[in-house]
């Protein structure tokens, strides 16, 4: 079941993100290969938006992908993220963004392992980490 839809202004967003988590959640940014937190994290634990708190990936389905940025075959759920296409840069991508602000996220390829083969490839800076409680 998805949350209530967040819906700031740019002021508010920028009241509320860092400067980095801004530029990638509002504007679209892009943090360089292997310089976020999350890279090569294997704590158990879930992902949630940065700028909302929306449930998005679970450490069960995290994987070393050797791009440089935190990658997952599959969402939480169904409704967590949402896929836009993506032809800025001069290619065709599919970008993805949190169901429930809209942040960008990353973008998604067809090239990741069984069982979806799909690869989530996230910027650190638009997740927090939620560590698994035992």
């Amino acid at each position: 079941m998805q949350k209530k839809e967040v819906k700031k202004s740019e002021d508010e967003w920028k009241k509320v993100l860092t400067s980095e988590e801004f530029s990638v959640l509002r504007k679209k940014g892009t943090e360089p290969p292997f310089s976020g937190k999350y890279v090569h994290q294997t704590m158990e634990g879930t992902y949630v938006c940065a700028g909302c708190g929306n449930k998005l990936f679970s450490s069960e389905t995290k994987f070393d992908s050797g791009s440089g940025w935190p990658s997952f075959f599959t969402p939480v759920s169904n409704d967590a993220v949402l896929l836009k296409p993506d032809t800025s840069l001069g290619m065709k991508r599919t970008e993805v963004v949190c169901a429930r602000c809209g942040g960008h996220l990353g973008h998604v390829f067809d090239d990741g392992p069984k069982p979806t083969g799909q690869r989530y490839c996230m910027n650190s800076v638009s997740l927090h980490f939620q560590e698994k409680k035992e």
